[in-house]
């Protein structure tokens, strides 16, 4: 396994904006290797309980090791958390934070298949238990259903000569390694626009990601139902990392801030929604100057805050 030392993106501010003290109860979604959860634990110890959700159990089973008493390990989707919640005889809790999209942790062990700097097998799920795999899916889309993947979740401009070069090369025999795909995508996109950005298989490998494990179908319903799990006056912090999370984010936190349906210009509200959350972050909360010179990962990360409203 490889050795790696993890760097939690803004966790004081999203630790801090969750208004934690000793005796809470809190979840922790995407646990990861437990960097966000061991500042949580510090605010809600002792007699406080954090549930630490993540679909990649190897991650959690680190987690568990290095984390202190008060650690309650779950291995599920976060999607999945009223359900959680409920098996483990809690029905509310005063904090939840969410860090989403794929981990260090992932990134940097070659073998997961998540990285295209390294050749490994082409794999990239989350959760290992999974059968459904980047390379069923590289293997076995149309072309057109490749090409919409990657427009949707990658904004990728070569989409259409991707896909066709992937089906071309997987006629002649199946793309198994991430090394292998890289050079289809190298061979797919002109020289002279792989001559400046970023490299030329990124978009493809985040939009595969996304895909394969399944991160933004349902995402804003999974923040709803979160909503749902916290007490009144307790808060949910999202970290994002691209502009399609960020927006689903946004926008549901706007839509439980303001539910109302009620044409412009009715003097009465007569649709009886009553706004469930306060939108604590107006804008997001970005990584500081000396954060992203620690952790360049960080570059893109967004945090947004929400606080539950006691109903009337």
């Amino acid at each position: 396994m490889t050795s790696y030392t993890h760097k939690s993106v803004l966790l004081m501010q999203s630790v801090d904006a969750l208004a934690l003290s000793p005796g809470c109860i809190a979840v922790d979604g995407t646990v990861g290797l437990g960097g966000h959860s061991e500042e949580i634990l510090k605010r809600v110890r002792p007699n406080g309980i954090l549930i630490g959700i993540d679909r990649d159990k190897n991650a959690l089973l680190m987690a568990k090791r290095r984390l202190p008493d008060g650690f309650m390990p779950v291995h599920e989707n976060f999607f999945h958390m009223p359900q959680v919640l409920h098996s483990n005889g809690i029905r509310q809790v005063d904090g939840i934070l969410l860090d989403l999209g794929v981990s260090s942790y992932q990134l940097d062990e070659p073998m997961r298949g998540f990285s295209y700097q390294h050749d490994a097998p082409l794999d990239m799920r989350m959760d290992d238990t999974q059968l459904y795999s980047a390379k069923n899916a590289v293997n076995e889309l149309s072309r057109d259903e490749l090409t919409r993947i990657l427009r949707e979740y990658g904004k990728e401009k070569w989409a259409a000569r991707i896909a066709q070069f992937i089906v071309e090369r997987r006629a002649e025999q199946p793309i198994e390694t991430t090394g292998e795909l890289v050079d289809v995508i190298k061979a797919a996109v002109p020289k002279n626009a792989r001559r400046d950005g970023p490299h030329p298989a990124k978009r493809t490998f985040q939009a595969l990601r996304i895909f394969v494990n399944d991160e933004l179908d349902g995402l804003g319903q999974a923040l709803e139902s979160a909503v749902q799990c916290l007490k009144p006056g307790g808060r949910i912090a999202v970290i994002t990392f691209h502009s399609l999370e960020d927006r689903i984010v946004k926008q549901t936190f706007a839509r439980l801030a303001n539910p109302c349906t009620c044409p412009p210009g009715t003097p009465v509200c007569i649709c009886g929604k009553q706004p469930q959350v306060k939108v604590i972050t107006k804008k997001p909360i970005l990584p500081t100057e000396k954060e992203l010179e620690d952790n360049p990962r960080a570059r893109s990360a967004k945090l947004r805050v929400a606080e539950r409203l006691k109903q009337a």
